[in-house]
């Protein structure tokens, strides 16, 4: 072959040919992020509004709803969905993969601006943002004192740490939660504005009105200018008092005549509290530190743990700062165990060589194929701007075995030319052409399967295209090196005892152990070889038997799968789970925050529990309200406790149930990887709400029965309390009263109305709120007694006319939604749950499905299965076409090189005889067809091909030497099951020590190495005896139609003797 025989000719320019692919590789390296996964660009498109104060139901009518239908003519949507809550409207936009976010994001802003004159004026600007998985905390950090006020530590928070954090290369943003945020708070007295006559509008007015800084223009003189200013701004929070808001009879009213002015902090909505070494929950703030999208995980954390340990040592001794999370810790355990299991396969390797080749010169050879080729992939990772991630590391390690496939056979041909007694430049050149085209079409074929792996549709497609383009690159750097370095290193530096048939006299005289090994297995091999070779002949002989034989392996196959269930993602024991948890619809802050210590205490006192964080309302990075809130869990490690995650979770879901007047539920973190908290996620859409109600809770009662089904929750949590002030417009209108004048009355009552911000003297900024104290809010009867300033004048003082709000209104308690849901534009309740170990996610939507079939929903209503189920589903059609394309690629490959329609068909008959492997793999590990075993599939497409490849090109090769047919096959089968049992064994214990799972959270990665082992064990052993079995039959049928017809076609089937061969 023209790179061997160049490289025979010229070794020098051969090895810097390799020292120019490590170079580029090694210089690649040192510029790679370093991340768990892959960086994914999902197409999606978010538009968030706030309306402070609004119920959900506002906010579904006047806000959700419009920007809905403006949004739903945005080109290439998927699916849009809203989500409705207090004050609050997000309105998400999911593309079609392949459409620009970008571009979708500012047709999504042009459109919202023209919609914006229509939506009600005194909403905030909605944010247009596009979603990233990046756009999660990386790190979470509380901050605690046993002797400071919440409100201290939170300022220490917002105005030290934060923008020291901020100031970190990578770090995108930071969110502070569970603080007590600073405020001034104009306290109103009711019965001091209805003294004097003034409304609580009025008093914002002059709040703002008097804290003003203007710029006045300049001044000149002389060849000088300067800038003049009024500087009106109030310096200290107390001055507020003096602010006159108007004049009563001559004398000047004051903000201290209508209200009290204190230096306090805004409503609490969230709250966040750690454990302690002592076993304690006490109060914290934890800021949230977000990336900016790219940036390098682990170096944004160093930066970020370095900041944290100076500040530390400025902070006073009571003041203590806790790391809570830290992804990097978790990235760097994954890549760990990712490149010792490179580590060690490529060691297991190695000593598979040494083994079978019994010599170490010849291991030295063939092994360099590894270092080249793996520090070349770095190289083309860089050059597609791929990061060092989970993904990428785990093509590496899958593809150990498969790096060195093409040197094994490409040595063992050499060293089987020398043993022919030729000289090692002519064995090296000879050895090589002879089997150059095989190693070709094997390594071809194992690159046209992971073409298609790197090109799936959908998410799947996403997560693995770095795993398959890395794959590829590498294995076409294999066969380069097995062209080039392999050849010249044989022909440059012979192996004495090879060539001169020094191994009889060394086995005599060894004393080492090792060779001793080696030459004893050398020996045990030639016999089974052999016996390899009559069991051969004898399947020859019953050509049928082995067919059928072949046929029950793919049928017991195909009747196994369903037994193992299909999931999306594999189970892990990631040491650490969330405790999510719901209060009753109503419950106020305190409320919620005493249900969450009482949780977070007897997480702690249970033996595998290491630490807890509890996030109480808004914060976590979550949409929460008042009732809910959320426990992170962190294990002991795992060498550390008996109990698995798994078990821990299962025990405390039976424990936690019995906590009353609380909703729990064990839930793990949400994963870029793609997985959702709770996998099975069912929609329950209908146009009326009440009829929805009624359909989601007959739908939840269904889904509750179904057997593997844990803790179904509905996102229709209940109705919570609410006062419903219903204004008789004829009779305000009689009284002088406009809707505004009410609304601006009632507003300060329940929400506060921001008048001004007043700046401190570090220059940060606070809200100055006008409201009414807590006293005056306790009752619908205080509602009642609101007084209400009207237009008519009073005859007799000449002040407005007060009125209680009960003339003009009725008040009375109701109810309304927590939080309103819509999808495809109409509202909708989500049943979500967990699936119980033990069983399938797949097995258990399915049984749900069939279940909800049989309940009738009413005309109109319906139900859709989302999150991981929907996940799955698409996998599997994805991983099916990838399949097909992989099968016809090989096809196109394979005919093409052996220049025969027909050939083909025998050596891929060998790719479902893998399937039984497969299922035995995962059924013996306790594994199920997830995503990662189904990619494992598709790699053993191209791997059971290479056997049968080397297999019937050797008898081609011996037929076109004059040899029968039946000889042909014997002696190809005596010569070629070393290489392919050689190979075939490199791959198994490359894949070794990612099959065993050692590190933690390996078992995510584990199934595609026991799929792929399992499959090459059976498709190999039976490869063995089958292909050359059909390979026989399909021989005799061509021969018997080209006997009868003569075709245009040229279908050459090797060199055709007698019928009778």
């Amino acid at each position: 072959m023209f790179l061997s025989d160049v490289s025979i000719k010229r070794p020098v320019f051969a090895t810097m040919m390799m020292v120019a692919l490590m170079v580029f590789g090694i210089v690649a390296l040192k510029r790679l992020a370093v991340d768990e996964y892959p960086d994914i660009t999902y197409p999606v498109v978010i538009a968030s509004t706030s309306y402070p104060g609004a119920s959900p139901e506002v906010m579904e009518r006047d806000v959700s709803r419009p920007i809905e239908e403006s949004l739903n003519t945005v080109s290439g949507i998927r699916e849009i969905t809203s989500t409705s809550s207090e004050g609050n409207s997000s309105v998400r936009l999911m593309l079609q993969l392949g459409m620009d976010p970008i571009e979708a994001q500012q047709e999504v802003i042009a459109k919202i601006a023209r919609l914006r004159r229509t939506l009600p004026p005194d909403i905030d600007d909605p944010i247009v943002m596009r979603f990233d998985p990046n756009d999660r905390p990386i790190m979470s950090v509380a901050m605690q004192s046993d002797e400071r006020p919440i409100r201290e530590l939170t300022d220490l928070a917002e105005q030290t740490i934060k923008p020291r954090f901020e100031s970190v290369p990578g770090v995108g943003g930071v969110n502070v939660n569970g603080g007590a945020t600073r405020q001034i708070r104009v306290q109103l007295n009711a019965d001091a504005l209805v003294a004097y006559g003034i409304s609580p509008a009025q008093v914002s007015q002059a709040l703002s009105r008097e804290n003003q800084e203007t710029p006045a223009g300049r001044v000149f003189r002389g060849e000088t200018e300067r800038l003049v200013r009024v500087t009106g701004r109030i310096r200290d929070p107390m001055a507020f008092n003096d602010v006159v808001v108007t004049v009563r009879n001559g004398t000047p009213v004051r903000v201290r005549d209508v209200a009290t002015v204190v230096d306090g902090f805004a409503d609490r909505r969230s709250a966040t509290f750690i454990s302690t070494a002592d076993g304690q929950n006490v109060p914290a703030v934890s800021l949230e530190v977000l990336k900016i999208t790219g940036s390098n995980t682990v170096a944004v954390s160093d930066g970020v743990n370095k900041v944290i340990q100076e500040i530390q040592r400025s902070l006073p001794a009571d003041i203590k700062l806790t790391l809570i999370r830290d992804d990097s810790i978790k990235i760097r355990e994954s890549l760990a165990d990712v490149e010792l299991s490179i580590i060690l396969g490529a060691v297991l390797t190695i000593a598979i060589i040494y083994l079978f080749l019994n010599s170490w010169r010849s291991t030295v050879i063939t092994g360099l194929t590894l270092p080249v080729s793996i520090i070349s992939a770095f190289f083309v990772m860089w050059l597609f701007n791929f990061t060092l991630n989970t993904m990428t590391l785990l093509a590496l390690s899958l593809a150990i075995g498969l790096l060195i496939d093409d040197a094994i056979v490409v040595r063992e041909n050499i060293v089987r030319h020398l043993e022919m007694g030729k000289d090692h430049y002519r064995a090296a050149k000879e050895g090589t052409d002879e089997i150059g085209l095989a190693v070709l079409s094997t390594t071809l074929a194992v690159v046209a399967v992971f073409v298609p792996v790197a090109f799936m549709g959908g998410q799947i497609g996403k997560i693995f295209f770095q795993f398959g383009v890395t794959v590829a690159f590498a294995v076409l750097v294999s066969l380069f090196v097995s062209f080039t370095l392999d050849p010249m290193l044989s022909s440059i530096w012979p192996d004495p005892e090879v060539e001169h048939g020094g191994h009889d006299a060394t086995r005599r005289k060894t004393k080492n152990p090792i060779r001793k090994l080696a030459f004893a297995f050398d020996a045990w091999f030639e016999r089974m070889s052999e016996r390899y070779r009559s069991a051969l002949g004898w399947a020859l002989d019953r050509p049928w038997t082995m067919v059928g034989l072949a046929a029950a392996s793919i049928v017991a196959a195909f009747l196994l799968f369903p037994v193992l269930g299909f999931t999306w993602l594999p189970e892990y024991d990631a040491g650490e789970f969330n405790v999510s948890f719901r209060t009753p619809p109503g419950s106020r802050l305190e409320y919620t925050v005493g249900k969450g210590n009482e949780i977070a205490a007897f997480l702690r006192q249970q033996p595998e529990v290491n630490f807890t964080s509890l996030s109480v309302g808004g914060g976590g990075g979550m949409s929460r309200g008042t009732n809910g809130g959320q426990i992170f869990v962190r294990l002991k490690p795992r060498h550390e406790r008996d109990k698995s995650m798994f078990e821990v979770q299962g025990e405390l879901r039976k424990k936690l149930a019995g906590i009353p007047g609380v909703r729990p539920s064990i839930t793990g973190s949400s994963s870029i990887f793609g997985g959702y908290r709770q996998p099975i996620q069912i929609y329950v859409q209908g146009p009326e709400p009440t009829r929805l109600k009624l359909a989601a809770e007959q739908v939840l009662q269904t889904v509750r029965s179904v057997p593997g089904v844990a803790e179904p929750q509905s996102s229709d949590e209940g109705e919570i309390p609410q006062l419903d002030v219903r204004v008789d417009r004829q009779q305000a209108w009689a009284a002088g009263l406009a809707m505004q004048t009410i609304g601006g009355t009632l507003q300060p009552l329940f929400q506060g109305q921001r008048a001004t911000r007043w700046e401190d003297p570090n220059g940060y900024s606070h809200d100055v709120m006008v409201v009414y104290p807590d006293s005056s809010r306790v009752s619908p009867e205080d509602v009642a007694r609101i007084p209400l300033l009207s237009t008519n004048i009073d005859t007799r003082n000449g002040q407005p006319i007060t009125i209680p709000l009960s003339q003009v209104a009725e008040i009375r308690p109701g109810v309304g939604p927590q939080q309103i849901e819509r999808g495809y534009l109409e509202r909708r309740v989500t049943i979500s749950a967990g699936v119980l170990p033990g069983y399938s996610m797949g097995t258990v939507a399915d049984q749900a499905r069939e279940a909800l079939n049989s309940i009738g929903l009413p005309t109109g209503y319906r139900t859709i299965f989302g999150g991981d189920v929907q996940n799955l589903n698409e996998t599997k059609g994805y991983v099916l076409e990838a399949l097909l394309l992989a099968v016809v690629f090989i096809y196109l490959i394979i005919a093409s090189i052996f220049g025969s329609f027909i050939q083909p068909l025998s050596i891929m008959l060998a790719l479902p005889l893998s399937f039984l492997g497969v299922a035995l793999g995962l059924l013996v590990t306790g594994g199920s067809l997830n995503v990662m075993s189904m990619i494992g599939i598709i790699m053993l497409m191209g791997l059971v091909t290479k056997n049968g490849i080397l297999l019937i090109d050797f008898v081609n090769k011996e037929r076109e030497a004059g040899r029968d047919r039946r000889t042909a096959i014997l002696n190809s089968a005596r010569i070629r099951v070393r290489p392919i049992i050689m190979t075939t064994a490199a791959m198994i214990f490359g894949m070794l020590p990612l099959a065993l799972a050692l590190g933690e959270g390996a078992e995510q990665r584990a199934p595609m190495a026991h799929a792929v082992i399992g499959g090459l064990i059976t498709s190999t052993v039976l490869t063995l005896f089958v292909v050359p079995v059909v390979y026989t039959l399909l021989d005799d049928l061509t021969a018997k139609v080209l006997g009868r017809k003569s075709s245009t076609l040229s279908i050459p089937l090797g060199v055709h003797t007698e019928a009778g061969d």
